[in-house]
């Protein structure tokens, strides 16, 4: 996809009980997507997740319009 690599973090919520995930956002600018990945599985496949559905996601989570997740 790019020769640029990912920048990869996880959230400061994280309690580091196994069950995170990380994302690269400095993806963002340049090519309109979030990558996300298990934290668990760094060499694993990583989501490619458009920037517009992130947010949305993000702001469902924000709002509690997603449950218990």
């Amino acid at each position: 996809m790019t020769t640029e690599s990912p920048r990869w973090f996880k959230s400061s919520y994280s309690e580091n009980g196994g069950v995170c995930v990380e994302i690269a956002a400095n993806l963002v600018a340049t090519h309109g997507v979030v990558p996300v990945r298990d934290s668990k599985n760094p060499a694993g496949p990583a989501l490619n997740v458009h920037v517009d559905a992130f947010s949305t996601f993000v702001a469902g989570v924000k709002d509690g319009q997603l449950g218990n997740l």
